[in-house]
């Protein structure tokens, strides 16, 4: 699968549907994006998973330990709310009614790529988070950057 990274600003009509942008689906053409797996992300947003990418998630967090209850509460949490939606013939997507109101997404949105899989924010949710984090952004590059062995001085 292509690596997903763009960001689109798009907006949810009153039936709760959302148009996927055109360059967007022909990084699908292959069939593999008539489907996705939405469910609840982090910091308020909505994961979208293509349905191959969904199920390699889906086969990791079920090998989580049932005798642990961190690993339980997350797994609750991770499966709360997921749902398999398919693109219909208008090349939109169906976002159910508890994750609209999971996510606070009402009309405008933000559909951002995230590598592997896509993340829906409300419009205004999405830019307040941005705009929290922004000022570390190089502090975050740092820790979470310079960690990766090939980042490391070589002597």
């Amino acid at each position: 699968m292509t690596p997903l990274y763009e960001e689109y600003e798009i907006t949810m009509d009153a039936k709760g549907r959302c148009l996927l942008p055109a360059d967007l689906r022909k990084l699908f053409e292959n069939g593999e994006g008539d489907c996705f797996v939405l469910n609840r992300g982090f910091n308020g947003c909505l994961n979208v998973f293509p349905l191959e990418t969904w199920n390699k998630r889906l086969a990791e967090v079920l090998e989580l330990d049932d005798y642990d209850e961190d690993a339980v509460t997350f797994k609750r949490l991770f499966l709360s709310g997921a749902t398999k939606v398919a693109v219909d013939s208008a090349d939109r997507i169906l976002i159910p009614k508890n994750l609209q109101e999971t996510a606070h997404i009402k009309k405008d949105a933000v559909l951002r790529g995230m590598g592997n899989k896509l993340e829906l924010w409300d419009r205004e949710t999405y830019y307040n988070f941005l705009n929290k984090n922004a000022d570390n952004y190089s502090k975050l590059g740092k820790t979470v950057m310079g960690k990766k062995p090939d980042n490391q001085t070589k002597s």
